[in-house]
């Protein structure tokens, strides 16, 4: 006997199915299954992993699709061929469309067309009349069955007996099927779980809302035979049969309207490269990039990807034309042909990376190009996109939201009955670095018992629900664009935000099918990247492009070479910054590794103290083999990049291209799911064949476990490198419009607006108040004294509570005149009572009105309901004391953020020196090893994902930063004060390797109450 089931929901139909899909599929082969449906409801988003753990163990997979229909019938729906496919895709499509985010409508009559290429089943519960079934068999003639499920409940036998009459009554045949929720028995406690948290109640309170035993599992064909007809058994069978689609036979097809008329795709690309050759290189381009275009050009033509490169070229096209800031970067991003066709900046003279490590007949995966745009203008571009290609034909890719211990803990929490007070402080027990286990400790911290039967309840559910998918959100920019409907591809259903729709596929599962993806996505530097170009541009009466920043400039190298990097892009981290002046980057390439190095991969493969010391001087250059050489010599026989993993595991360990490119999918789904473990083995047994130490062997794995956690290619770091350069050269020779463009482009980068107007006012930027009688909504430059520098000038927007609305308000009044009095600016600008207090609590009355209390109260006295009292009053104003210095410092904080006055740790310095803390620059003239103690405002916390677990902060006080390390198990024993405090004294040993200081906590002492009613903000663990 056998069994193919051919009703089965994963987790994949969020909070109801309790087995991953791959679970299911390898416990069906486990028992001997003939095949297995994967039937998630009105969903197709767990099939891709299906189908690919089906191919790994030969399990035959059925593709398909429960449905509950408006009338209460519930169907399965299954593919028998590639056009059943699509009426299911598309069906999906409809009824997904028809309503909200995570819904779907749908009813008899959308079944009018039949479904050609498909077969139903109608469910069983619950029990459809004659009528109803009748009419399924009439829609489906010979493509329709009567499903039978039991599960061993008291009514089993008369239900039998009921449906056995109703499907002859209907002449629909019967088939044995099982409603499968999980793939074993003793995942049910989980599946009560989930529909708990479905419903929103406690378990106790779900009631027949649950499940009445735990029979809905993958059961033993021997158990099956106890319960079903032989003949229905049989019938699954027979239904499987006529089920011969694949996943394997989707194809992508490009879009094709971009070739004009008369012309084939490859004489529209080599044409477009043409003339992009012609604009980059006026005197004809050099040797090298001339044999680069002609290589690349031939190598898509074989490989039929001219449409890609179209298409990408077609979407900066537009960017391009509107005047939005772009940069492609990506595998096959910096290519000759890539920059011919202005999608990246990055000079292929100036680098050597081979095309084929992208584009590979061997592997024959498509090409990878992610573009970013400035982001708060992407949205332009994503509605070009649909209104180019239709939502028929173009849609986002999806990202899985996964249950991680916080999110776990509150809902497994609320569905156990504890209530909302316990849920919180089960929820704020736990932080990101904790992992994917939630530590006994933490819930101890929290006031949990771990020994209490409901708290170890708590633990096991928790445990299980870990990485399971809570629901689909829209990928940042992953668009699929298709040649004809794309729903016949792949379901598509609305996303939360309007004007959106995504497939229900994420990027690993189009990874899988080797469908196109194009990333278009947002970057915050190229925002501000624009704005200061923008910004110097009108003060200089000249538009001003990436064009007009010199290259190679010396002066930009030392300053980063001292780590004077806050607000440049990629390099402004901690870990960036204790780098930079041990690198001493001296050019373009030296960047390329910069960003590449500082990264998980090479920080636990052990690369960075090897390429320095080479670098330096202090260690040989040394290659184990030729072959090896060839791979690693431009970074000095260290291995820093993921080509160059890549490229390891062929030359070094006898991978295939095809071994090589799964070794490179694994390291993508590393960190979510595992899967690189099987890897190790081949890869150090394949070294020491060829004669590799087993040493060098570790190290490289090692690298690729690094790189599974956080992937970094050589392609990407020389993308990121452009723009570290130009925003390190806007930072260096336009300090005042650098900061500016970072204050308009919040929020981004490691630091808050306050840092960010510290660390220009450090660099002799004259940094003018917000003033509603000058100020713009953004921040603007404004002319300064003696050919100084431009003054920053902070506008409207760093005004906490103010609208744009309001802003523009503001500005339109003020050009038709200036305003007289506070009176004046509510009845021109039209402002409320609200708009006042805010302006007033911010200083920014100051020019109409003197200081805060004075503005306050005159704000006070404006009626908004009264018109006649917005006359300017003749009444004389009673003159206020000002804040003190203290009051006027809170308030900016809370107005604004950060304050022009004193630094608040100036005026708390006389208590601090009391309590023997120094100031910042006292530590930096401290030898290595001194003992040294200090206090500062938290700015900043970071962790990076690296093997020590240390912890990284940044204090500030009115002398400038300090960096302070907290090793592992300081940051456990001093959890509250590490993550609480926003004044923290910190004890301990001052670090010193070169120019690089850092102070090594022994002690963490929170002074936040010194702080009084002063609030401050970090920005931690981006």
């Amino acid at each position: 006997m056998s069994y193919a089931e051919l009703h089965c929901l994963s987790n994949f139909t969020f909070l109801r199915g309790a087995s991953h899909p791959e679970e299911l599929v390898a416990r069906a082969a486990e028992l001997g299954y003939t095949a297995l449906a994967l039937t998630d409801e009105c969903s197709l988003a767990g099939v891709v992993r299906a189908h690919t753990a089906a191919k790994a163990c030969g399990m035959k997979l059925l593709v398909g699709s429960a449905f509950t229909l408006a009338e209460g019938l519930r169907l399965v729906v299954l593919a028998t061929d590639r056009a059943g496919y699509g009426a299911l895709s598309a069906f999906i499509t409809h009824g997904r469309r028809n309503a909200l985010k995570g819904r779907y409508r749908l009813a008899l009559d959308d079944l009018a067309s039949g479904l050609p290429g498909c077969l139903v089943l109608l469910l069983p519960d619950p029990l459809p009349t004659l009528a109803q079934a009748r009419q399924i068999a009439a829609r489906f003639p010979r493509r329709a069955w009567l499903a039978v499920e039991r599960f061993r409940a008291s009514d089993d036998a008369a239900r039998l007996a009921a449906l056995d009459a109703l499907g002859e009554a209907a002449g629909l045949p019967r088939v044995a099927a099982g409603d499968v929720h999980m793939h074993v028995a003793h995942r049910r406690a989980l599946q009560d779980t989930l529909t708990a948290i479905r419903l929103g109640v406690p378990l106790a309170d779900a009631g027949a809302a649950l499940h009445p035993n735990g029979e809905r599992h993958l059961r033993a064909l021997s158990d099956l035979a106890t319960l079903y007809p032989a003949a229905w058994l049989a019938e699954t069978l027979a239904v499987a049969a006529r089920c011969s689609f694949s996943l394997d036979e989707l194809r992508y097809e490009y879009p094709e309207e971009l070739v004009p008329e008369g012309e084939t795709p490859i004489s529209h690309l080599r044409r477009l490269t043409e003339d992009g050759l012609a604009r980059r290189f006026p005197e004809g381009p050099p040797v090298k990039v001339r044999a680069l275009v002609e290589h690349e050009l031939a190598l898509i033509e074989e490989l039929r990807y001219e449409p890609y490169f179209l298409t990408v070229h077609d979407i900066v096209r537009f960017a391009r034309s509107r005047g939005i800031l772009c940069q492609g970067r990506g595998s096959a991003a910096n290519s000759a042909v890539c920059y011919a066709l202005f999608i990246t900046e990055v000079n292929p003279a100036c680098m050597d990376m081979l095309f084929e490590r992208f584009i590979s007949k061997e592997r024959n995966e498509p090409p990878d190009i992610d573009v970013d745009f400035e982001h708060e203008r992407r949205e332009e571009v994503i509605q070009y996109l649909y209104a180019k290609y239709s939502r028929d034909r173009a849609a986002l890719a999806a990202t899985v939201i996964t249950y991680r211990p916080k999110s776990a803990l509150r809902d497994v929490g609320k569905a156990l009955g504890f209530d909302l007070d316990q849920v919180d402080r089960l929820a704020r027990s736990t932080s990101w670095w904790d992992g994917r286990k939630v530590a006994p400790q933490r819930l101890i911290e929290a006031g949990f018992d771990p020994a209490h039967p409901k708290v170890r309840l708590l633990l096991e559910r928790v445990e299980e629900l870990l990485g399971f998918p809570r629901h689909l959100s829209q990928h940042v920019g992953g668009f699929v664009i298709a040649r004809g409907r794309l729903s016949q591809l792949v379901p598509i259903e609305n996303a939360a935000m309007p004007e959106r729709t995504i497939i229900q596929w994420d990027k690993d599962d189009l990874d899988a099918l080797g469908l196109l993806k194009v990333d278009v996505l947002a970057l915050g530097m190229l925002s501000a990247i624009r704005r200061a170009l923008d910004e110097l541009g009108r003060l200089r009466g000249r538009r001003l492009d990436l064009s007009d920043i010199p290259s190679e400039d010396p002066a930009v190298y030392d300053m980063l070479g001292r780590a004077d990097t806050v607000g440049v892009f990629q390099i402004e981290s901690r870990a960036q910054m204790s780098m930079l002046p041990r690198m001493r980057p001296r050019n373009f390439y030296d960047l390329v590794i910069e960003v590449a190095i500082v990264r998980p991969g090479p920080i636990q493969g052990g690369m960075i103290h090897p390429y320095l010391r080479r670098r330096q001087g202090l260690e040989p250059v040394t290659y184990p083999s030729e072959a090896v050489r060839g791979v690693l010599e431009r970074t000095l026989g260290v291995p820093i990049f993921q080509e160059q993993v890549m490229q390891l595991a062929i030359v070094a360990a006898g991978f295939t291209p095809g071994d090589a490119d799964q070794v490179r999918r694994s390291m993508a789904a590393w960190r979510r799911r595992g899967g690189l473990e099987h890897f190790e083995r081949r890869l150090i047994d394949g070294m020491r064949e060829r004669g590799y130490e087993e040493g060098f062997a570790q190290q490289i794995f090692q690298q690729i476990l690094g790189f599974g956690e956080y992937g970094f290619p050589e392609s990407h770091a020389a993308s990121f490198a452009l723009l570290v350069y130009v925003s390190a050269w806007l930072k260096r020779h336009e300090p005042a419009a650098f900061a500016c463009a970072l204050l308009n482009s919040q929020p981004m980068g490691f630091y808050a607006p306050a840092q960010l107007v510290q660390d220009a006012r450090r660099h002799a930027v004259e940094v003018r108040p917000v003033d509603v009688t000058t100020s713009a909504w953004d921040c603007t430059l404004e002319p300064a004294a003696c050919d100084r520098q431009p003054a920053l000038r902070l506008g409207l927007r760093m005004v906490k509570g103010l609208s744009l609305e309001c802003g523009a308000r503001v500005a339109a009044a003020r050009a038709q005149k200036p305003f007289a009095s506070v009176e004046d600016l509510a009845r021109r600008g039209g402002l409320a009572a609200g708009d006042l207090k805010h302006l007033a609590r911010a200083g920014a009355l100051a020019a109409l009105s003197g200081h805060r209390r004075q503005a306050s109260w005159q704000v006070a006295g404006i009626e908004q309901n009264a018109p006649l009292a917005l006359d300017v009053s003749e009444d004389a104003q009673p003159e206020l004391l000002p804040l003190s210095e203290g009051q006027d410092v809170a308030a900016d904080y809370a107005a604004l953020g950060l304050t022009l006055g004193r630094h608040p740790l100036a005026l708390l310095r006389p208590l601090l020196a009391r309590r023997r803390l120094a100031a910042a620059e006292a530590l930096r003239d401290l030898a290595h090893g001194r003992f040294a103690c200090t206090a500062g405002l938290v700015v900043t916390r970071q962790r990076p994902g690296t093997a020590s677990g240390v912890t990284f902060l940044t204090l500030e006080d009115e002398t400038g930063p300090t960096n302070v390390i907290v090793w592992r198990d300081l940051a456990e024993r001093q959890r509250r004060e590490l993550l609480g405090a926003r004044l923290l004294a910190v004890y301990g040993v001052l670090e010193r390797q070169g120019e690089v200081v850092h102070l090594v906590a022994g002690r963490l002492q929170d002074l936040t109450p010194l702080l009084g009613r002063l609030v401050t903000h970090s920005r931690d663990f981006h």
